[in-house]
């Protein structure tokens, strides 16, 4: 009796075993009473698991891999893989885009038991493995990857390449280090400054606020200075004015030191303002103001970005050629037989008259006024209207010039381009003495940083003008310098320069006012390639860049987008980045980044590198 309460306690008490331990176990059992587990196939050694099999669901270029238990922090996702299809003889190289993913061994993951187990608090762990979705790079054959035609058999063996393999295959060596690759944590990211078909190719950084451009702005200006390449910023907000500063930021400097790297600044840094205006940072060490050269801008453009009507355009080209009959008939300019052949040979569209300074153009817009208004001169033969310019020496001939010449153009429209003229002259940054003017040879000196603080402008216009004189001017110093360095190549310059905010500068709604600014980038974007001057867009709208201007680049960093549109419209100009990691976009955190350059084998997501610099507002 005492013996069968015992038992019937014993049953009470004892824990029933779970479905899958009593299969798991008999499974056991029956491979020991066999002779044991099979013998690993020595083609198989190494391995870290197998494709399968195929399912309605299936998609062309992606295949699925099983790995065991052990094996699976083996393949992190954006692994390089080698297939091996044994029983035909063809080998394929695949990217991991997806997973590993955790499956049971036998069971379904929402099944009723697994359910119940989490949600009632149990501690029941099936045994699992891993499944990784495959993306097929190509065939292997003669050491070259090249287009697969077909796809690999199932059940045969799929290995992981070594980091060192996967960066040889990945193209991503380089002396500019951007980050590591996600999933990875000894595969660092970098791109090549002595290449010319990478960065003059040009590039895009785009984000929404928050995502981390800035810290990829300020962490790349300290690679390119460190790879010799001369950087010129431009900068609308003074956020950048602090780089030559090691970070304070908390974060950068714990990021940093599990790197084992050092906050550090931005060597041979130069913080440029416009006369008149401050900058972010006065106690930098080095702070020039300048002015600009009326005559370096293309009349054109300048029509532009005044926003001038087509009455008031009729108005100023009028003006224009008046002043080029009064610079020759003063002899002013041309002097010379060459500068006569210079004129010849002036190329409008690219940039303005020489020596026809801002003072100079204004005075001939007043006589062109007063002799509209029969007023050009009083009783004593003096000019009616106050001169600025060294014409005033010459105010008799100037006034004779004016003696025989008709205008029948609207009065108004030549009141609002003296107007216009007249805000840029009290401006004070065109032709002034009191400041200099930008030295090319300076700013695209190797390894120079030059940041171009537009902070304290408050206007769009004045921030297109220097942006349109910076580029022109940069790129006829890339001129004279590629053909020198046609005779000698340790002569040859490697340039960049930043846009921040490029949307303000080149959105589709300036485009359309301003086509022939456009034009005139799209000159430099496109002869820059050859010499190398490279261009990088940064914006936090990339909306609002039109297609133009995203035809322009070959290389992108893409931080975090919420927009489908955007992300849809960027899809048409970025090419080669599969849907996974498009679907990553819209939930990157601050730091990551999809990331593809025209020299990599494929896109990749990357943790962009910490800054070791200062910024003044980080994102």
């Amino acid at each position: 009796m005492e013996e069968n309460n015992s038992n019937q306690q014993e049953k009470h008490t004892t824990t029933p075993k779970m479905p899958d331990e009593v299969f798991m176990n008999k499974m056991e059992e029956e491979i020991s009473a066999n002779g044991g587990p099979l013998k690993i196939d020595p083609r198989f050694e190494g391995s870290v698991g197998r494709n399968m099999f195929d399912l309605p669901n299936s998609k062309d270029n992606l295949v699925s891999v099983l790995i065991p238990l052990e094996d699976i922090q083996k393949i992190p996702i954006q692994s390089l893989v080698r297939i091996k299809s044994l029983q035909d003889e063809r080998t394929y190289q695949g990217i991991v885009v997806g997973g590993p993913f955790y499956e049971p061994d036998n069971l379904r993951a929402d099944s009723p038991i697994l359910v119940t187990s989490n949600v009632r608090g149990g501690t029941f762990m099936p045994r699992f493995h891993g499944r990784a979705l495959v993306e097929i790079i190509g065939e292997e054959i003669n050491g070259s990857v090249v287009t697969a035609r077909f796809r690999p058999i199932p059940n045969n063996p799929v290995f992981v390449l070594s980091s060192a393999e996967t960066s040889v295959a990945l193209k991503i060596d380089g002396d500019i280090k951007l980050g590591v690759s996600m999933g990875h944590d000894d595969m660092p990211v970098n791109i090549p400054s002595d290449k010319k078909s990478v960065l003059p190719r040009h590039l895009g950084i785009l984000g929404t606020t928050g995502g981390g451009k800035s810290t990829t702005v300020s962490g790349v200006i300290n690679e390119f200075q460190k790879s010799n390449i001369a950087t010129i910023l431009i900068d609308t907000e003074g956020e950048y004015t602090n780089i030559d500063k090691e970070t304070e930021d908390k974060r950068m400097l714990a990021a940093l030191e599990y790197q084992k790297k050092k906050a550090e600044g931005v060597k041979n840094t130069t913080i440029y303002h416009l006369y008149g205006r401050d900058t972010a940072n006065p106690k930098h060490e080095r702070v020039v103001p300048f002015c600009l050269k009326f005559e370096n801008l293309s009349p054109y453009a300048m029509m532009e970005i005044l926003e001038l009507t087509d009455a008031q355009q009729d108005c100023f080209r009028k003006a224009y050629d008046i002043a080029y009959d009064v610079l020759k008939k003063l002899k002013i300019y041309p002097t010379t037989p060459d500068e006569e052949q210079d004129l010849i040979e002036l190329d409008e569209f690219d940039r303005g008259l020489p020596k026809l300074t801002l003072p100079i153009m204004y005075d001939i817009i007043q006589a062109c006024v007063a002799k509209r208004e029969s007023q050009l001169a009083k009783e004593d033969g003096e000019p009616t209207f106050f001169m600025k310019s060294v014409l005033y020496s010459k105010r008799k001939e100037l006034l004779q010039i004016f003696a025989s010449l008709e205008f029948k153009e609207n009065k108004f429209s030549w009141y609002k381009v003296k107007g216009r003229l007249g805000i840029l002259l009290r401006y004070g940054i065109f032709d002034n003495p009191k400041a200099g003017f930008l030295d090319y040879d300076v700013l695209t000196k190797p390894g120079n940083v030059s940041i171009i603080d537009l902070s304290d402008t408050d206007s769009p216009q004045l921030n297109n003008l220097v942006i349109a004189e910076l580029l022109r001017g940069l790129m006829h110093k890339q001129n004279e310098t590629y053909k020198e360095a046609q005779k000698d190549e340790s002569k040859l310059r490697k340039v960049m320069v930043i846009i921040e905010e490029a949307h303000e500068f080149l959105s589709a709604n300036r485009i359309k006012e301003m086509p022939e600014l456009y034009q005139q980038v799209a000159r430099i974007a496109k002869r820059g390639r050859k010499r190398w001057l490279g261009l990088t867009f940064v914006t936090q709208l990339p909306q609002h860049l039109p297609d133009e201007v995203l035809g322009l680049i070959n290389n992108f960093i893409l931080h975090k987008i919420s927009d489908a549109g955007v992300i849809s419209r960027l899809k048409k100009s970025l090419g080669g980045v599969d849907e996974s990691l498009w679907n990553k976009v819209p939930n990157l955190a601050p730091g990551q980044a999809v990331v593809s350059f025209s020299s990599w084998a494929r896109p990749l997501l990357v943790a962009i590198n910490p800054t070791p610099c200062k910024l003044l507002m980080v994102e």
